[in-house]
């Protein structure tokens, strides 16, 4: 019997710079370190001095001498968000960043996914028109908004372009570009998120109007950037790009200011009706409580409402626009939830007909499916198979939409581009980057293209790729099962996508067990001979019934703290069980 029903193999996660030196650090954590590539103890420094300089990113003397042009004489700027966590951050912090700098008229214009779909469209110009403004901003989109950029200049907006999309083959004629992923662009991070990449901009355009006395000339307080911070946390974190050395100071630093009780009224009403506390909030936290509820905006309705979340001032009003979103995540959730259990019946099916196959690349198309709600069902899809999904829905006038997730390895915008060569009439758009990305196809096309998907994915695959595996980080003492080594993990570092959080393993005796909430597993557990007992927790077990009187397991897991009443216990939540007797 196994976790999720998956049998999985666990290995000990490889050591990369096995002669890293870290004085007398705790050994395990040492070691948990040199496993993640870290080569000293001055990689682990998070200070924002620590930050490269934004004039590293090409393309930024143009993106700031437009800005300051913007703020010089006065014109109406319009910000091009798009609909999900990182699309909403970013735009919250160029309105409210541009505002510090002293821009008069500002204000955001966020796509409905239903009726103009992603990015700068030719159809969003025209609904900007309405605003008549004089520059258009993309946040966290416009790479590929070629027709929708040439639009605009022809109705004589000054476009700029902020995005960190990968490109495709021709860039749009915007009047500036700031994107890492440029060819050619020397910024050491490529993986910023959109919320990283108008963070920077700030910082430039800020230093070029310091050099210019722009704030002492009119009797502006120099604006302290670092407000922003806990936007471009949450944003990066929820947009899952990786936590390099640069992002991993930028979460930090947001995560500083949350926890000090600096963080924006809609930041905070989201932590408070998702059940934490923003003195001991995680980055973990930041990608599974408030992200989802900010996206929900985006998935079901407007993130219009998620961007006024965040942007507001007024507790009370944010209270309420975070009880809102905390609703449309409830309802998200009744959606996914069906639409997962359809698609299991889809894989089901899939075996029935073919027991000793399963597509490298898998492809899912239900007719009854939200099309707001199939990025997150690729992802379950994806970690129950540990294969590349692409989840589609339909999107009206003879199309459908598809959202992909992939797995360590397969780049799946590659994957698509190379479809794209190979069968030029295939796809309508599609863009993304290394682990998700969206496309559009004509309906007729689905077969052709699952199939196509399938052998791009198994050209890119050998067998040892799709088996399951959890990379463990060891098997932790009881000396060092606690609350303060517990505490040490969470101080030392900022954990998350490609800078994961260390997984423990062991074989335990099973003291208890019981099911809670109707689909989680509680357990006490026991290392054999020991004496400690520990509480752990399996979540969204598919029959957690069947694991009551079990006496002994593997388990890997994280280590947590618990509180309850004021007392911090240790606890583990489970990441893999098997079932020993």
């Amino acid at each position: 019997m196994y976790y999720h029903g998956v049998k999985k193999v666990i290995e000990i996660r490889p050591m990369i710079n096995k002669r890293a030196e870290f004085g007398e650090m705790h050994p395990m954590l040492a070691r948990i370190l040199r496993s993640r590539g870290i080569r000293s103890q001055e990689e682990l420094e998070r200070t924002l001095a620590k930050l490269p300089s934004p004039w590293l990113l090409s393309g930024m003397e143009e993106m700031v001498a437009h800005l300051i042009t913007a703020l010089e004489q006065r014109q109406k700027i319009t910000v091009i968000a798009d609909f999900d966590a990182d699309g909403a951050t970013s735009c919250a912090v160029a309105m409210k960043g541009l505002q510090m700098m002293g821009a008069g008229g500002v204000s955001f214009v966020v796509p409905n996914r239903f009726e103009y779909g992603y990015g700068l469209t030719p159809e969003i110009v025209e609904l900007v028109k309405q605003q008549q403004p004089d520059v258009l901003i993309t946040v966290d989109n416009g790479i590929s908004s070629l027709d929708g950029v040439k639009a605009a200049k022809e109705a004589g907006m000054t476009v700029l372009v902020t995005d960190h999309h990968l490109p495709g083959p021709e860039l749009p004629a915007a009047d500036a570009i700031v994107n890492p992923n440029l060819p050619e662009d020397r910024f050491p991070s490529k993986v910023l998120a959109g919320v990283g990449v108008i963070f920077y901009i700030l910082m430039a355009l800020r230093s070029r109007l310091r050099d210019k006395k722009w704030f002492a000339q009119r009797g502006l307080q120099e604006p302290n950037l670092a407000q922003l911070l806990d936007y471009v946390a949450l944003g990066t974190v929820a947009d899952v790009v990786e936590l390099d050395a640069v992002n991993r100071i930028l979460v930090h630093q947001g995560l500083l200011r949350i926890r000090m009780g600096r963080g924006h009224p809609g930041i905070n009403a989201l932590i408070e009706v998702a059940g934490r506390r923003a003195e001991t909030l995680l980055a973990a936290d930041l990608g599974f409580a408030l992200g989802p509820r900010i996206n929900a905006a985006g998935r079901l309705d407007d993130m219009s409402l998620g961007i006024q979340c965040l942007l507001t001032d007024d507790p009370t009003l944010a209270k309420e626009l975070a009880l809102q979103l905390d609703d449309l995540n409830s309802g998200r959730k009744e959606i996914e939830g069906q639409m997962k259990h359809e698609a299991m019946q889809l894989l089901n099916e899939m075996r029935v007909l073919d027991e000793n196959h399963l597509a490298a690349g898998v492809c899912l198309y239900d007719a009854n499916w939200h099309q707001g709600v199939i990025g997150i069902l690729a992802s379950r899809i994806k970690d129950r198979l540990h294969r590349p999904v692409i989840a589609f829905a339909p999107a009206g006038k003879d199309l459908i939409k598809g959202s992909a997730r992939s797995i360590p390895g397969v780049h799946i915008r590659d994957v698509l581009s190379d479809i794209a060569a190979a069968h030029p009439k295939l796809l309508s758009k599609f863009g993304g980057h290394a682990m998700a990305a969206g496309l559009t196809l004509c309906m007729h096309d689905y077969p052709p293209f699952a199939l196509a998907f399938d052998e791009m994915v198994r050209k890119r695959l050998h067998e040892v790729d799709l088996e399951q595996k959890v990379l463990s980080d060891g098997e932790l003492s009881e000396q060092d099962m606690t609350v303060a080594f517990a505490e040490l993990l969470q101080q030392s570092a900022t954990w998350g996508q490609g800078f994961p959080e260390p997984v423990f393993h062991g074989v335990f005796e099973v003291v208890q067990s019981t099911v809670v909430g109707q689909r989680h597993l509680k357990l006490v557990l026991r290392i054999p001979a020991g004496s400690l007992l520990i509480d752990a927790i399996a979540f969204f077990i598919d029959h957690p019934e069947q694991w009551l009187g079990i006496r002994s397991c593997l388990a890997a897991y994280k280590l947590d703290i618990n509180e309850f009443r004021g007392q911090r216990s240790i606890q583990f939540i489970v990441q893999y069980l098997e079932k020993i007797a």
